[in-house]
């Protein structure tokens, strides 16, 4: 996320490239983002959306966090959540093997993207549970307030309502994250997130696009996080360059909302303490 901070969004890197890699170690390598064996499409209005699907039983769809983010952020989520749970990876539009379509980016968009692969999978109007990280989690909040007869219970990790709940000090420090910043500062990922693109052609424009969007200093109005009616579990890490306070205010608002601070992580608590952060997730889910 924008807002995060061009230093804390290549930690954020640096801490799951090596997670990843040592799970990848110690596992059969899946190819999640990629995996032709797990991927469907869903036909939206003006772009295909993709997803992949793993294991069995009650559903949760993960939604990932925003630029440097894509479905293989959650590898060892989705493998320890797929033993008992159907999990619903889905590509935000313009991201990996979705399509960018030709409406304007936002989390509402994405959320509205979201609720028909839903609809479309689960025809017989189940709920699902939703999980979403950094961008994920504030498109978590758009599609609850919005679609709340899709939503059994909410996930939002690291997801703040808007640029405003950045610390001062991340805002003042802040830059925008171009393309060519992308490109100097972490290659190899500008490479592989090309790689994974159907139109890796359109990468330079949808971080042009994606950062036009952070610049809204709302994402979601507190009105529209009050109408949430699903349970909602707030996660964050201590150290998260979003202000605690203002995770808070977001407990505060909902009507109906638990919260867990995972100590001394920041932004990437999934990676910082996956076995912390994926029980209390998993027993809020139950």
């Amino acid at each position: 996320m924008k807002e995060a901070g061009l230093l804390i969004l290549l930690f954020a890197w640096a801490q799951i490239t090596t997670v990843t890699v040592a799970a990848q170690s110690t596992q059969a390598q899946i190819p999640y983002g990629t995996n032709d064996q797990a991927g469907h499409y869903v036909q939206t209005p003006d772009a295909k959306i993709y997803y992949e699907r793993y294991g069995e039983g009650p559903p949760v769809v993960f939604l990932h966090g925003g630029e440097y983010g894509y479905i293989d952020e959650f590898s060892e989520v989705i493998r320890q959540v797929s033993k008992q749970r159907t999990v619903i990876a889905i590509a935000t539009r313009g991201y990996g093997r979705s399509e960018r379509g030709t409406r304007p980016l936002s989390h509402h968009q994405f959320a509205e993207d979201a609720a028909l692969v839903i609809k479309d999978i689960f025809k017989s109007g189940q709920k699902v549970d939703v999980m979403g990280f950094s961008e994920g989690a504030i498109t978590g909040y758009a599609l609850a307030s919005s679609h709340p007869e899709l939503v059994r219970r909410l996930v939002a990790v690291g997801g703040p309502l808007g640029a405003y709940g950045a610390s001062i000090a991340d805002l003042e420090n802040d830059e925008d994250l171009t393309p060519e910043l992308m490109q100097q500062q972490v290659p190899d990922l500008v490479a592989k997130r090309k790689k994974q693109m159907i139109h890796p052609e359109q990468w330079d424009q949808l971080i042009r696009d994606l950062n036009a969007m952070y610049h809204k200093t709302v994402y979601v109005k507190q009105d529209e996080i009050r109408a949430i009616k699903a349970s909602t579990l707030i996660m964050a890490g201590d150290r998260d360059p979003t202000r605690p306070e203002h995770f808070i205010e977001i407990f505060k608002l909902l009507p109906d909302a638990q919260m867990a601070i995972i100590p001394g992580c920041g932004h990437v608590i999934f990676h910082c303490k996956p076995d912390l952060s994926i029980k209390i997730m998993s027993d809020f889910l139950q």
